[in-house]
C-alpha cells in the first residue's frame, strides 16, 4: 500500500496476514478536538477556493430562482380526510396539510420550519390511524437517521402525550381501531455513539396511545441474529401483522402474526432466497410481489391457511420488463414496470387478467398508487429530465386519469431534449444511458457533461426533475446518466451482475460511458465530471482512482471510501449483500483492490476533486470522506485542487433543509464552471 500522509497517530493492523496502513484513522474519531480543527481548516480552504470564483453569484441567483416554485407530494387518504406534504418553493422543510375531502380546503398539520431556526429539523415519516383522526409523526434533527415519533390529535392540532424515541429503519403500522401502532427501534446509543455505532439488535414493539414509551410491548426481536432488521404492517383486514425481516444479504424473510389470536410469529418465508414485497390478502391467502424463480419479478399468492411448506402459485407472471411494485386498489391490482428505466404501468383484475394500460404523460418516472380495496381511487406523481414533478388522480375503474396539480418552474422545456442510447461495457455488455441538453447540440467534444451515477443495492436511475440539471444545461452543458450493473434497471441478474466480486463490472460501466461520451464527440477528457453520492461516491472515487487520466473533474458525496473498515460503523454490516465482507478472506482480496482510500498512489496527477459530506452522517460516516480527502491531497502529483466541503449540522441528505440544498449545488457547479 501507499504509504500516505503519516500522523502521529497512524494506525496499522493485520487483515488476513496483510500489514494495512491507515495514517488517517484519527479522522474516525469525529468529535476530537483534532477532527474538528483538520474540519475547519478544510471547510476555510475551500470556501476560499469557491468564493474567488466569479460566476458563483450568478449561479446562485439562477438556482434559487429556478428552485423557487411550489411543490406538492402524492396525496394519501385516511377515513375522509387527504393529507399531503407541500413546499412553497424556497421552504426549508416540506410542510404536511390535512383537508376534508379532496375539495376541502387545506390546513397545515405539522411544519417543521417552525421547530428550529436554521431548517435543520425534518418531518421524516407521517402515519395517519384508519379513520384519520390521529397522526403518528416523525422527526430528524440535522440529518440524522435517527428519529422521535409523536402523535397529533388532526381535529384539533394538538400533539397528545406520546413520545417515541430511538427510531431508526422503520415503519410505523397502526392497529385498525387507532388504539396504538407498531415500530421498530434499537436500544439508546451509549453517549457518544449516537452517530458513529454500529445499529445491531433491532426489535419490535407496540405502543398503545397515551401510554409511556417505557411500557410499550416488544413484540419480536432475535437476539441471536443481531444484524435482522424489521418493518412492518397490518393487513387491510386487520387481521395479521406482516413483519419484513431484512439483513446483510440481497434478500429478505416473511414472517406474520394472527393478530387475532394470541398466537405465535409464525416464519412464513425463513430463508434468505429472494425478495418478497407483500401486497395484500384476501383472508389467509396472502399475495406477493417477489423474485423468486422470476428475476425481473412476479405477482404469487400462497394459501397461510395450508399447513407445511407454503405453495406460491403464479397470479401475474414474469415478463421481459422489471416488475418493481404492485398495489391493490379498488377490485385491481396496478403494476408498475421498468421498460428500458422508464416507468410504465399495467392494470391486473383480482384474477391476474390484464386489464388496461394507465397512460402516463410521457417517458420518466411514475410513484404512488397507494390505496384500499375499498378505494375507487388513487393517486401518483411523474417526473422527466425536463418534467417538474406533476400529481396526478386515478379513477381505478374507468381508468381515467386527472390532473391535480402541475408546478410553475421559470424556464422553457422545449428548449431541451432528452434521448436514450446504448453503448457497450468492457466485456460487451449493453449498457443504456439517458443524456438531456439544449436542442440542436453540435457534437464537437466542446461540452462541459455531468455523467452521474449510482450502480448498487438493485435501485434504479430513472428520469426525474432537478433544478441544478436545468441552470447546467441552459449554461451549454450535457446531463448523462447511465443504467449501470448492480442497478435494478433490468432486474435481480442485472443488481447481482454488480454485487460483491463483480463490483468492478460497475465501475467498467461508468468508465465505458465516459469514453463513449468522448469517442460519439459529446465532450472531451478536460470537460468530463464525474458525480455520484453514497453508493455513487464509491463508484467515482474508484472510478477516479483507477482512470485519473478520463476525467475533468469528479464529485464524489456522502461516499463509502474504506473498503476495509465500512462495516464497523452505524448500518454498514447490512451492505455486506453487496459489496462482501472484509472479514472474509477471499472477499477481502476484491474490496482491497478497488478500496478507494487504500488504492491512492503517490505521485500521481488526480483530477479536481471536490468531496462533499456532512458531519452528522451516520448512514455513512463522514470519516470516509474525511479519510479519501486526507489521503489524495497529501498523494497528489499534480496541480489540480483537492478539497472537501463538510456541512455543519447535515447527514446523509435526509432532510437537508433547501437553503443547505441550494449552498451545496452552487457550490459544487461553481467549482465545475472553475476546473472545466
Amino acid at each position: 500500500m501507499a504509504g500516505i500522509g503519516i500522523k502521529s497517530r497512524s494506525m496499522e493492523y493485520t487483515l488476513h496476514g496483510l500489514s494495512i496502513y491507515d495514517p488517517w484513522c484519527w479522522l474516525e474519531d469525529l468529535d476530537s478536538a483534532e477532527t474538528l480543527a483538520w474540519v475547519e481548516v478544510q471547510n476555510q480552504r475551500t470556501s476560499d477556493f469557491l468564493e474567488a470564483i466569479p460566476q458563483r453569484d450568478e449561479i446562485r441567483q439562477r438556482i434559487t430562482e429556478l428552485w423557487n416554485y411550489s411543490r406538492r407530494s402524492v396525496p394519501f387518504k385516511e377515513g375522509r380526510r387527504y393529507f399531503d406534504l407541500r413546499n412553497d418553493g424556497l421552504q426549508n422543510q416540506w410542510v404536511l396539510f390535512v383537508r376534508d375531502g379532496l375539495d376541502g380546503v387545506p390546513r397545515v398539520l405539522v411544519d417543521p420550519n417552525t421547530l428550529s431556526s436554521d431548517g435543520t429539523v425534518a418531518l421524516v415519516g407521517t402515519e395517519a390511524c384508519r379513520d384519520g383522526s390521529l397522526l403518528a409523526y416523525g422527526l430528524s434533527r440535522s440529518g440524522s437517521d435517527w428519529s422521535e415519533w409523536r402523535v397529533r390529535d388532526v381535529e384539533s392540532g394538538a400533539d397528545l402525550a406520546d413520545h417515541i424515541e430511538w427510531v431508526k429503519f422503520s415503519t410505523i403500522s397502526w392497529t385498525p381501531d387507532g388504539s396504538g401502532f407498531f415500530y421498530c427501534r434499537y436500544d439508546a446509543p451509549k453517549s457518544g455513539d449516537e452517530f458513529e455505532g454500529q445499529n445491531v439488535f433491532h426489535k419490535l414493539y407496540h405502543h398503545f396511545i397515551g401510554t409511556p414509551q417505557d411500557q410499550d410491548e416488544r413484540i419480536y426481536d432475535r437476539p441471536d441474529h443481531k444484524e435482522w432488521n424489521f418493518n412492518t404492517q397490518v393487513t387491510e383486514d386487520g387481521n395479521y401483522l406482516i413483519i419484513h425481516v431484512w439483513a446483510a444479504t440481497n434478500h429478505n424473510l416473511i414472517f406474520y402474526k394472527d393478530l387475532q389470536t394470541s398466537g405465535t410469529v409464525i416464519e412464513l418465508i425463513s430463508r434468505f432466497e429472494a425478495n418478497f414485497q407483500f401486497i395484500g390478502n384476501d383472508g389467509p391467502t396472502f399475495w406477493f410481489l417477489t423474485d423468486w424463480e422470476a428475476p425481473f419479478g412476479r405477482v404469487v399468492t400462497v394459501d397461510t391457511a395450508q399447513p407445511g411448506t407454503p405453495v406460491f402459485r403464479t397470479l401475474i407472471p414474469e415478463t421481459e420488463h422489471t416488475l418493481t411494485q404492485v398495489t391493490a386498489v379498488g377490485d385491481y391490482f396496478l403494476a408498475s414496470f421498468l421498460t428500458h428505466a422508464h416507468t410504465t404501468v399495467k392494470v391486473f383484475a383480482r384474477d391476474g387478467a390484464f386489464v388496461r394500460n394507465l397512460e402516463l404523460p410521457g417517458i420518466g418516472t411514475a410513484s404512488g398508487f397507494a390505496g384500499r380495496p375499498a378505494d375507487p381511487e388513487t393517486f401518483f406523481d411523474f417526473t422527466g429530465f425536463t418534467h417538474p414533478t406533476s400529481v396526478h388522480r386515478y379513477d381505478v375503474s374507468t381508468g381515467v386519469v386527472t390532473d391535480l396539480f402541475k408546478p410553475s418552474v421559470k424556464f422553457d422545456p422545449d428548449r431541451f431534449e432528452t434521448h436514450q442510447v446504448f453503448y457497450s461495457s468492457k466485456d460487451g455488455t449493453r449498457v443504456s444511458m439517458f443524456i438531456a441538453h439544449k436542442c440542436g447540440l453540435v457534437l464537437d467534444g466542446s461540452h462541459p457533461t455531468q455523467l452521474y451515477g449510482y450502480g448498487g443495492f438493485g435501485i434504479s436511475i430513472t428520469p426525474s426533475f432537478s433544478s441544478a440539471r436545468i441552470a447546467w444545461m441552459e449554461r451549454g452543458g450535457i446531463v448523462a446518466v447511465p443504467n449501470l450493473r448492480g442497478g435494478g434497471e433490468y432486474g435481480e441478474q442485472w443488481h447481482l451482475a454488480g454485487t460483491k466480486e463483480r463490483k468492478q463490472n460497475v465501475f467498467d460501466d461508468f468508465i465505458a460511458a465516459g469514453e463513449w461520451l468522448i469517442a460519439n464527440r459529446y465532450t472531451s477528457r478536460s470537460k468530463l465530471a464525474i458525480m455520484g453520492g453514497s453508493n455513487g461516491g464509491l463508484l467515482v472515487a474508484a472510478c477516479m482512482i483507477q482512470r485519473p487520466d478520463l476525467f475533468g473533474a469528479v464529485v464524489p458525496t456522502v461516499g463509502v471510501m474504506d473498503m476495509l473498515r465500512f462495516h464497523k460503523f452505524t448500518i454498514g454490516g447490512a451492505w455486506i449483500s453487496d459489496y462482501g465482507s472484509p472479514d472474509d478472506p477471499e472477499e477481502f482480496k476484491y474490496l482491497f483492490a478497488y478500496s478507494p482510500y487504500h488504492n491512492i498512489r503517490i505521485g500521481t496527477a488526480y483530477p479536481p476533486t471536490l468531496i462533499t459530506t456532512g458531519d452528522h452522517d451516520d448512514r455513512v460516516v463522514p470519516s470516509h470522506s474525511y479519510k479519501f480527502a486526507a489521503a489524495l491531497q497529501a498523494a497528489q502529483g499534480g496541480p489540480a485542487p483537492i478539497l472537501i466541503r463538510v456541512d455543519v449540522r447535515a447527514g446523509h441528505g435526509v432532510g437537508k433543509p433547501i437553503s443547505m440544498q441550494i449552498g451545496e449545488v452552487v457550490d459544487v457547479m461553481a467549482f465545475l464552471v472553475k476546473v472545466l
